[in-house]
């Protein structure tokens, strides 16, 4: 829906090429409103409106037609939201008798922000809309800068996305303006709603990044609001929220965020605790993003992270991820994705009844190479193997299906370089993601030939690793197979 007006209407300049010449002040709102839809009120910029004006106002246009005030420049510009407590309510009581500053759980109310100002110092009546921060502050001097071209073409461009983002907030309100007002507000359906756990400030343009891809794709994204500074306050807020989802989302970078007030936790550790809860109860997911970036200083958000790490709870609907922001959104997609539907058995085959299935997963130059070890596996076990030709989108169903139904797999660091070998453990981390409804897999990485300093130095907390340079070695590897056939006996 696009609403056509003007920054203001009452222009004597505009007689004679857009209003007659002779028409009255008084009579220019109606005019103008049988023309345009919308209109932005300069008048209240300038001078705090009353009930009276707006009602005088709302009289001479049709029901239809909407009204975009300015806040007081006494609000915004003089007191820069700073001490104008009374001024601020002034003009809330004023808007709510035209419609008020929410309607359904939307606000009406857009807050632009150029500069910093801590929310407990902003008016009470608008710490609990979203702010959109058209400025950036420097992580090492703490310097604020506005986004400007003037600070060079990076700050352009995330002023250009933050203005869509303000656009996109304006669209979908207006949307909900012109529905039909007198039914009641209705939370969205649980399948259509996500909760994206507000962050700190070193994650900010990721955690919009993804708000802004989940909007598109149709999803309702909450918090709606900004959160409560008040611990209490805090917890019953994000439970209600997280009731009405059935997935949230936690990013946890370098700092451990505010701590809100009577609480001993940050904000991104409170809300995914409530997750945990929630999650207790069935029918939710959590994802968990640790950003790859720079080590935290802060020991409290150190010890938070190995907490995270070390959590037994992660197998219950939660997957914790460290990599990419690229690989973060294919989790989400796969977690957002129907349940899949029983279908015929893989290509790949399935494993007989009490004997475990090991996927293995190798790069295509090691093909022959690997046939020892299939051998080995193959006398007590099901062994998938990947398939290299054929269709992108059988091939991309086949891997998803085996990671999906294996009791473990072992991946073979051959010709392939590291970053293919961590993106293999990534797509294992994310099997939940594809419909894996038991816990994840047992992993062992086999490293084979050709030998290097990078592949002898390799490590991970997410598997085995095991040299075998010199073939398959099978008491090497009994570690794992007695793992193997542990889970074919729990069976």
């Amino acid at each position: 829906m696009i609403l056509i007006g003007t920054s203001g209407y009452n222009y004597p300049e505009w007689k004679g090429s857009f209003y007659p010449a002779d028409l009255a002040a008084a009579k220019m709102l109606p005019y103008y409103a049988a023309r345009f839809s919308t209109v932005e009120i300069n008048y209240t910029f300038y001078r705090m409106p009353n009930e009276k004006i707006l009602s005088n106002w709302a009289g001479q246009v049709p029901p239809e037609f909407r009204f975009t005030l300015k806040a007081p420049r006494r609000i915004t510009h003089d007191a820069k939201l700073v001490k104008c407590e009374d001024l601020t309510a002034t003009f809330c009581r004023v808007a709510e008798t035209q419609g008020g500053l929410q309607i359904h759980d939307k606000a009406r109310v857009f807050k632009v922000l150029k500069t910093p100002v801590p929310r407990d110092e902003h008016p009470p009546e608008l710490q609990p809309f979203l702010g959109y921060e058209f400025y950036k502050i420097e992580p090492d001097s703490g310097r604020v800068r506005e986004l400007s071209e003037m600070f060079g073409p990076e700050a352009e461009r995330e002023f250009w996305i933050r203005l869509d983002d303000l656009a996109y907030d304006m669209c979908r309100l207006l949307e909900l303006v012109y529905e039909d007002q007198s039914m009641p507000s209705v939370r969205p359906e649980r399948g259509d709603t996500v909760y994206l756990a507000e962050t700190t400030s070193d994650l900010k343009l990721e955690r919009d990044a993804l708000k802004r891809a989940l909007q598109q794709h149709g999803l309702t994204v909450l918090p709606a609001c900004t959160l409560p500074l008040s611990g209490s306050e805090v917890t019953a807020a994000v439970r209600e929220d997280l009731a009405a989802c059935r997935l949230s989302i936690h990013l946890f970078g370098r700092t451990y965020g505010l701590v809100p007030e009577g609480a001993s936790a940050s904000l991104p550790e409170i809300q995914s605790e409530l997750a945990d809860e929630r999650a207790a109860a069935g029918s939710f997911g959590r994802v968990l993003w640790i950003s790859p970036g720079d080590r935290p200083t802060d020991e409290r958000q150190q010890d938070l992270l190995q907490r995270l790490r070390l959590d037994e709870r992660m197998q219950r609907g939660t997957d914790l991820l460290e990599g990419s922001l690229e690989d973060l959104r294919t989790l989400i997609s796969a977690r957002l994705k129907a349940p899949p539907q029983p279908g015929p058995p893989s290509v790949s085959g399935t494993a007989t009844p009490g004997m475990s299935s090991v996927c293995f997963i190798y790069d295509q130059q090691d093909e022959a190479t690997v046939a020892p070890w299939a051998d080995l596996f193959f006398k007590e076990f099901e062994v998938v193997q990947p398939l290299f030709e054929g269709d992108e989108k059988e091939i991309r169903e086949s891997h998803e299906e085996s990671l999906r139904t294996c009791d473990g797999v072992l991946v073979f660091s051959g010709a392939a370089n590291e970053a293919w070998l961590r993106r293999k453990l990534t797509e294992i981390q994310k099997s939940p993601g594809y419909g894996r409804t038991k816990p994840l897999p047992e992993v062992c990485i086999c490293l084979i030939p050709p030998q290097t300093p990078a592949k002898t130095r390799f490590r991970t907390h997410h598997a085995l690793v095991i040299p075998q340079w010199n073939g398959c070695d099978a008491a090497a590897l009994e570690p794992f197979m007695a793992a193997l056939r542990a889970r074919g006996e729990s069976r």
